[in-house]
């Protein structure tokens, strides 16, 4: 009889459980009542910081900052790529800063920017202006070659604005541009000619013209070159 009562009272136990799990109850609770229907209250949420919350990076001060900041900066895009940096030359406060692209692989070799037939082109040019090369400052939008010449539109951004930094730091009196890249990045409409180029500090005249490099393969396009050239003679005799 006794193992009959307990052989009951489990089926009674078992038949219990099976209505609450019917019933959705299907884990232990609390003694204290729950207020099942109350609004679902998220976690507090760590919050991320923006790009804007973030120290700005302190710009150079001056032209020796500047170069170093060039040299020693991790962020550079330069650090991605091989090969040698071909630093900026020249004086400042020059009557005539020149930007070119990038090094080209003679440049490399060489170890200066504009070497070789197209560094011989330049210098003719810079004589029909009046102007040698330790004249002039001189530099480049990218400090060394990367693989195949190909630059992410990333990377052109960034070297627009690291440029309107060395502009104001150099403090030349008028910029010559040369080639497409160089003037599409630091002009708003690619259009050989003058222009004014904003910098960090103010605007001043700029002449876009054909890279020397262009002008050893297609002759033609020298007319156009010297025509920007008397506008840039023009321009320094006023």
């Amino acid at each position: 009889m006794r193992g009959l009562l307990q052989e009951n009272l489990a089926e009674t136990a078992n038949a219990y459980m099976a209505w609450w799990r019917l019933a959705g109850v299907d884990c232990a609770i609390g003694e204290e009542p729950t207020n099942w229907l109350r609004p679902v209250q998220e976690p507090p949420r760590t919050r991320i910081a923006a790009p804007d919350d973030a120290p700005a990076q302190t710009k150079p001060q001056s032209f020796d900052s500047f170069l170093t900041w060039l040299a020693e900066d991790a962020a550079q895009p330069e650090r991605r790529w091989p090969g040698a940096a071909l630093m900026p030359a020249g004086p400042v406060n020059a009557p005539l800063m020149v930007i070119t692209d990038m090094p080209d692989p003679a440049d490399i070799e060489a170890g200066a920017l504009l070497s070789e037939r197209a560094g011989q082109l330049f210098d003719a040019m810079l004589r029909t202006i009046g102007l040698k090369r330790q004249d002039i400052h001189l530099g480049s939008l990218f400090l060394s070659r990367p693989p195949g010449a190909m630059v992410e539109a990333s990377d052109l951004a960034a070297a627009a604005a690291r440029m309107r930094t060395h502009v104001m730091l150099a403090s030349p009196r008028r910029l010559l541009l040369l080639g497409d890249r160089t003037i599409r990045t630091l002009l708003p409409t690619p259009e050989t000619g003058l222009r004014n180029f904003n910098h960090d500090g103010g605007t001043l005249p700029a002449f876009a013209t054909f890279h020397p490099r262009l002008l050893l393969g297609q002759p033609a396009a020298k007319a156009e070159c010297w025509r920007v050239l008397q506008g840039l003679i023009e321009e320094m005799t006023e």
